[in-house]
């Protein structure tokens, strides 16, 4: 499946979770993020010749996520929610051109919120959950090296979060947060990190709705 056909899906998921919310008058949000995906460089194995590593852009990605709340006190609540995060373009650099160009990431992990003080104006929280990624990737290699030999591919993805909520106006928030997107690796095969999983740390701000 294309990136674009992953992207749609994806908004349809979140079009029926939203209209489902709405049916039935629950205390819901919609929140919508930018920030960037930070991915650590990595060691090629057995490499002898120059920048023997794959090196990682910072890539400027987009982030939505629907949550219902659960149960809420003066002290804690429990929300369940759905962060997606799309990550378009992905640099990558290594010696000897035998890397993609870039590659294209999205993480869609429904997951358990849990925030302090709730009712308050300032909520701290934290949200563990599951779900799964693609990789979509630049069919050239860097430095004009040839065709990428790597494939597309679809992974499990564990995530763990940690965000601030600050309300400012009405029903709105402006949130902070960094999540960890624990997925598979992306298949270099002309690169071997001798890694099957990586970090994909995405770290943004953006701005709640709350209905």
């Amino acid at each position: 499946m294309s990136e674009k056909r992953w992207f749609i899906a994806v908004l349809a998921v979140f079009t029926i979770l939203l209209a489902s919310a709405a049916a039935q008058d629950e205390k819901n949000e919609l929140t919508g993020m930018f920030g960037k995906t930070v991915i650590s460089d990595q060691g090629i194995q057995g490499a002898t010749y120059f920048n023997p590593f794959v090196r990682s852009g910072k890539g400027w990605s987009f982030g939505v996520n629907y949550a219902r709340h659960l149960r809420t006190t003066a002290i804690w609540g429990v929300s369940l929610e759905v962060p997606a995060v799309y990550n378009p373009d992905e640099d990558l650099n290594a010696g000897l051109g035998i890397v993609p160009i870039d590659y294209s990431e999205i993480f869609v992990t429904p997951a358990a919120r849990v925030n302090l003080f709730p009712t308050t104006a300032v909520s701290p929280w934290v949200s563990f959950g599951g779900g799964f990624g693609r990789f979509s990737q630049n069919k050239n290699l860097i430095f004009d090296a040839g065709a990428n030999p790597g494939k597309n591919t679809t992974t499990g993805v564990i995530q763990g979060g940690v965000g601030l909520d600050v309300k400012f106006w009405h029903r709105f928030s402006i949130r902070g947060e960094g999540r960890d997107f624990w997925s598979g690796h992306p298949d270099f095969p002309l690169a071997n990190t001798g890694k099957t999983r990586q970090h994909n740390y995405f770290v943004g701000v953006g701005v709640v709705w709350h209905f």
